[in-house]
């Protein structure tokens, strides 16, 4: 939950001065005593109800991929199979100088073993978590797949987004241009309430376990 008033990660912090490229390239220490938390979160973190639904309504061949803007890494550890991560996953991370790429655990051993507070690879630079930073462009691949898969589909469940933020908030229209459905699990308004054909407000995981429970 990043935006919601008082409790989103956003509300108390600022993400232009702690999650920007430009602090990671300038003041990496700044960048990573931030982002050494979240990869902290993430050692206890497993697949709650929501994620172990989606997985499951995909193994029975009533999804045919998700799309998410978490960086969690949590669908995959679900069991997702065609996962589209449009802002990419903090599970690893890449060298920007060699391009080295470093799994979660190899860079949590060298973020805490840092003098300075900063993992880096073997040549030196400051290691960088594998997402989409403020002032980066999304992936274009994983972008013009999920906007494939939304004009092709026949039902876009959307769960647990406020579909503001875009390019992802587009992804509605393009199923319902094509002639699609649209089903909403989310406590909060969207700008497509009006438009789904279904809206469920519940928990998310409540609301998923109890589709999975009636099909």
């Amino acid at each position: 939950d990043f935006r919601s008033p008082g409790t989103g990660l956003w509300a108390n912090v600022d993400p232009m001065e702690v999650a920007h490229i430009d602090v990671f390239r300038r003041t990496p220490e700044r960048f990573w005593a931030f982002y050494g938390e979240r990869f902290a979160t993430l050692r206890d973190k497993q697949p709650n109800g929501a994620h172990h639904a989606l997985s499951e309504l995909e193994r029975r061949g009533r999804l045919d991929a998700v799309v998410t803007q978490n960086i969690d890494g949590l669908h995959e550890a679900a069991g997702v199979a065609d996962l589209i991560e449009v802002h990419g996953s903090i599970a690893h991370a890449s060298c920007p100088r060699c391009g080295g790429r470093h799994e979660l655990d190899e860079v949590r051993g060298r973020l805490e073993a840092a003098a300075d507070g900063v993992p880096r690879c073997d040549c030196g630079a400051a290691l960088k978590p594998d997402v989409v930073l403020f002032g980066e462009m999304l992936d274009e691949a994983a972008l013009t797949r999920a906007s494939e898969l939304a004009a092709g589909a026949d039902l876009l469940l959307c769960v647990g987004t406020s579909l503001e933020v875009y390019p992802i908030a587009q992804l509605p229209q393009f199923t319902l241009g094509g002639g699609g459905r649209l089903a909403l699990v989310t406590m909060g308004p969207t700008p497509y309430d009006g438009v789904a054909d279904v809206k469920l407000g519940g928990d998310v995981v409540d609301e998923l376990e109890a589709v999975l429970a009636a099909l």
